[in-house]
């Protein structure tokens, strides 16, 4: 974690903001820390990469500079200024953007304005410039392999195991729809869709105004049902609340994003498609979701991540804990 004097004095040589009243820690996640700035121009936010989920090392706060730069039309995402992938005096490359205040997404209250959030991205032209992921569930399978082998010396083969056959069902689900999933056209998706990167307005009105979703690192061109599935599947639910969604609630978010949809005169895929798009790449996900806690359990425990976080560890160890029930899923 860097220190905040070592943050307020990057910003002050960068010259990037003026007049720099306040700079505080504000929240951290498993690859990136941000910072609270307060200056004359406004309120900023400043990221800090320590690790790239896509592989791209220190060009990775760049790219996500160029996801939000390409997803700000949306008018939910925060806007972009300014990035630097070699800071120096820190030690990850940084990012500034909007601070957006609000609350978490609460699955109770918060479905049909999540809905929207998502539609108004996914409307949105793809950008030529993002990683593409044209086979999603054979491109999520990949990486969920080589989280499984990251550790050869794990000290639970035995979830590996499990997860290498769970792995196989997937496989023969991924053929079975093969031409379903072609015919869809890729939109900009978020990948990363959990409750804690959805800001939403304290002013619960009808439209939302002021909902946002940020966390755009992990960010590809892809199919919809990758955020539709990631929103729903139970490991994204419980990452950092106890809930569950039943079939009623699931059946009022897919409408709603449908009906935002054709709201924005953007092409909407019937009922039965975004059903069954998301429960293919629900199942995809649940298998990446644990294969990273598999691979992450041997991070944390061994003491070789940057950032460190006490409740993480323990969600991980539940998911590890309960794998059979997340895994064993009707036709």
């Amino acid at each position: 974690m860097e220190d905040v004097q070592a943050v307020r004095g990057y910003l002050e040589r960068s010259g990037w903001l003026e007049g720099i009243r306040e700079v505080r820690f504000l929240a951290a996640g498993e690859y990136n820390e941000n910072h609270y700035v307060r200056a004359s121009g406004g309120e900023y936010v400043l990221r800090i990469n320590h690790g790239s989920q896509l592989g791209l090392g220190r060009e990775q706060i760049g790219y996500e500079f160029s996801v939000l730069s390409a997803v700000a039309p949306s008018g939910v995402t925060p806007r972009p200024y300014r990035v630097d992938p070699w800071p120096e005096g820190l030690s990850g490359g940084t990012l500034l953007m909007d601070y957006l205040p609000g609350r978490p997404l609460d699955y109770s209250h918060d479905l049909e304005r999540a809905a929207r959030i998502l539609a108004r991205v996914h409307a949105l032209p793809p950008d030529d410039g993002l990683i593409r992921q044209d086979r999603a569930v054979l491109d999520i399978v990949a990486e969920s392999e080589g989280l499984l082998d990251r550790y050869p010396d794990h000290p639970r083969p035995e979830m590996r195991d499990r997860l290498l056959a769970y792995r196989d069902d997937v496989l023969t689900l991924n053929e079975r729809s093969r031409d379903f999933l072609a015919s869809e056209p890729p939109v900009m998706v978020n990948t990363e869709v959990n409750s804690g990167n959805f800001i939403m307005s304290h002013m619960d009105g009808r439209h939302g105004k002021g909902d946002f979703l940020v966390d755009w690192e992990k960010a590809v061109v892809s199919t919809r049902h990758q955020d539709l599935g990631h929103f729903l599947a139970p490991t994204t639910t419980l990452w950092k609340t106890d809930t569950q969604l039943d079939r009623e609630q699931r059946e009022a978010f897919l409408s709603a994003y449908r009906r935002e949809l054709l709201l924005l005169g953007a092409a909407a895929p019937d009922m039965d498609a975004l059903r069954e798009g998301s429960a293919i790449l629900e199942r995809t996900i649940l298998l990446r979701a644990l294969s990273w806690s598999h691979m992450a359990y041997c991070e944390y425990t061994r003491a070789e991540r940057a950032i460190r976080n006490a409740d993480t560890l323990a969600k991980i160890r539940q998911y590890l804990d309960n794998a059979e029930c997340f895994l064993t899923w009707k036709e």
